[in-house]
């Protein structure tokens, strides 16, 4: 891939229509661009296939544009190439190469089972690899349910936000006292970890007591320690907890829903052992311990295997009709878009991380057997939980000027994000919490302060106003300038903002602010390290009718946590704010007008503040082949969000059919 610069210019000339398709499609190709990231660009393009389309820009066209230094012109050493069939469809077709079957290592103790039994799937990694394969405990330092723990750490209950349905688990029943400052769990009986050892409330509070010890050195300890005093198992089936504050929301804290809930350890591994370096992962010893179905077989840097075990206590107690139907799940890096569409196209996987939208529709042209969450139309794919935003890091300078927040805001145009991003496959949403049925109350509730304060309004005159009225000036190359400096911003996010980023940046140099965007491999880390002048991640809080958890994600409370989710990436202070959160924690779910006026007042003050830039709605774009399995997670079956990297892919496992006999 050549400088970032190159790739900028590319989207610059995509926004303005100032190249046409054969001359985007030299550039693109040495820029090393896939082929779906191709598809998008020529879209914003157009079909205007004159060959004088491609001239250069007019003095009008490209003010305050950052342009390439002149050595690196990315026109330069192109070859003509014969045109004829330019318009042809096989230009952003994908390519399919040479795919290798997906082998499991023939080691002792991993067994043959059939491809038909196995369920494979591409996600995360470094550069193609794993780098967490030794780490199977999820509150580990460079531990992460998402990459295969999550299905081995059962919890006390799941719920559905699809299906809007609480699912309990482990737990079998719960209660609060009147004012919810204690709460009793009733764990089931005849439940063993992995290793013969009996699961059972001793486990469940011995976890949270553990959590409450540790605070923010460990991920929820910081939820569990604002609000717990102690928990005692009772007896082998109750768990007491008592709250120093009225805490009516704890029993969802330790419910899996989307990718957030809190992990039920065995006391009798975990206790003695540093939570935070330890491991789990020994395969000979039978490492990790489980009460799942499931068992880790084998781990590299190159596969992740988890086989079936032989019984399941779920079963016993009628939760569910049956083992899984699959025997084995293969967790393989992800390698890059344009290796996970071949793998998709070949039928060599069953399920990936998410695609662009110009991948999706490419690959659903190609092979029938591919589906997704609204089958085979856009969106092609389902309103993720984590609305998307730029999170502007207040501890670097100088950022935590509001005046400059919203002038980056103004110069957003996202309507055309979304077209050129997304392929016009996308939507927005003005607030930090998704669109789904039972929020949208509270967003309907404060109207009357988004008609003032418009998070996702585009207004570069309004924007230019700010900028000025912080003290910049715009110089004779067109960037803001303040003090002798110009004003320049360093943009982060991992892999799959590779399209937004870049027309992010490309709207921010239009305005006078000179955007960088990169994507660092390690952009979790320093994202959760606070290590960032800004960056593009998702809002990962509420999810049911209750705002609290979105709420609570621009506390300070969360600002310097472990962790991905419910933690404050902006690092914005307000101790109003936090005021009028801490007063929601207190306050039941179901007192829904306190929670509307609570939402209004936090809202009375985030907005005005606006510590983080609203992009757009993020969608889950889950391609799922039906080759081998049936009865996935659609609009039309709508059991559960169809994303196995979250905590309840479980309910997934449960609900796939094998085709084949």
């Amino acid at each position: 891939m050549k400088d970032q610069r190159d790739i900028d210019a590319a989207f610059s000339a995509a926004l303005d229509g100032r190249v046409g398709r054969r001359d985007f499609i030299k550039r693109a190709t040495l820029l090393g661009l896939s082929v779906p990231a191709l598809g998008t660009l020529l879209a914003a393009c157009g079909e205007d296939d004159d060959p004088d389309v491609g001239a250069e820009a007019t003095d009008d066209s490209d003010d305050d544009v950052a342009e390439p230094d002149d050595d690196d012109d990315d026109e330069e050493d192109v070859e003509e190439t014969d045109d004829s069939d330019d318009d042809s469809d096989d230009e952003e077709a994908i390519e399919v190469d040479d795919v290798e079957e997906v082998e499991v290592p023939d080691v002792e103790g991993v067994a043959d089972i059939p491809r038909n039994r196995s369920l494979i799937l591409r996600w995360s990694g470094v550069e193609g690899r794993f780098v967490d394969h030794e780490i199977w405990n999820p509150y580990a330092i460079g531990g992460n349910h998402q990459n295969g723990s999550g299905i081995l750490y059962e919890p006390l209950a799941f719920y559905s936000a699809f299906a809007d349905e609480e699912i309990l688990w482990l737990a079998e029943g719960y209660e609060y006292n009147d004012d919810f400052t204690q709460l009793r769990i009733f764990t089931r009986e005849g439940i063993e970890w992995s290793d013969g050892e009996p699961f059972s409330a001793h486990d469940v509070a011995f976890t949270i007591n553990s959590l409450n010890e540790q605070g923010a050195a460990i991920r929820w300890g910081v939820d569990v320690q604002q609000v717990v005093e102690q928990a005692e198992a009772v007896s082998d089936t109750e768990v007491v907890i008592d709250f120093v504050v009225p805490s009516p929301r704890f029993f969802f804290l330790l419910t899996y829903r989307f990718d957030i809930g809190v992990y039920i350890v065995p006391a009798h591994i975990y206790d003695g052992v540093d939570w935070d370096v330890y491991t789990a992962f020994d395969v000979d010893e039978g490492l990790p311990v489980t009460t799942s179905c499931w068992r880790v077989v084998f781990s590299s840097p190159e596969q992740k295997v988890i086989d079936r075990r032989d019984s399941w206590w779920a079963v016993d107690h009628g939760l569910v009709d049956q083992m899984p139907d699959v025997e084995r799940v293969i967790y393989l890096p992800f390698g890059g878009e344009d290796q996970t569409a071949q793998a998709h196209l070949t039928n060599q996987i069953d399920f990936s991380s998410g695609m662009t939208p110009a991948t999706m529709q490419l690959i659903l042209d190609q092979n029938p057997m591919l589906t997704t969450h609204s089958g085979r139309e856009a969106p092609f794919g389902y309103v993720d939980w984590w609305p998307m935003g730029l999170f502007l890091n207040h501890e670097y300078e100088p950022w935590e000027e509001v005046n400059l927040r919203w002038a980056v805001s103004y110069y957003l145009d996202r309507e055309q994000i979304v077209e050129v991003a997304e392929s016009g496959a996308g939507s927005l949403y003005p607030l930090f919490i998704p669109s789904y049925p039972a929020l949208t109350p509270f967003v309907d509730h404060v109207e009357d302060l988004l008609e003032e304060w418009n998070p996702i309004e585009y207004n570069p005159e309004r924007a230019d106003e700010l900028m000025m009225e912080a003290g910049f000036e715009k110089n004779d190359d067109g960037w803001w300038e303040r003090d002798g400096e110009i004003l320049e911003l360093q943009m982060m996010g991992a892999a799959g903002r590779q399209l937004l980023g870049p027309v992010v940046g490309e709207q921010l140099r239009r305005g006078g602010i000179d955007a960088e965007f990169s994507m660092p491999p390690d952009w979790g880390d320093l994202l959760s390290r606070g290590e960032f002048e800004s960056g593009f991640n998702g809002h990962g809080g509420s999810v049911s009718g209750d705002p609290y958890y979105s709420l609570r994600l621009y506390q300070s409370a969360t600002a310097a946590v472990p962790g991905a989710h419910q933690v404050n990436f902006s690092r914005w202070l307000n101790e109003e704010y936090d005021e009028i959160v801490d007063e929601m924690a207190v306050t039941s779910p179901d007192d829904v007008d306190a929670l509307m006026d609570q939402f209004y007042r936090a809202m009375e003050i985030w907005l005005p503040e606006l510590p983080a830039v609203m992009i757009n709605e993020f969608y889950h774009r889950i391609p799922m082949n039906t080759t081998y399995w049936d009865n996935w997670p659609t609009e039309d079956n709508n059991y559960v969000n169809g994303a196995f990297w979250h905590l309840t892919f479980q309910l997934v496992l449960n609900n796939l059919r094998a085709v084949q006999d």
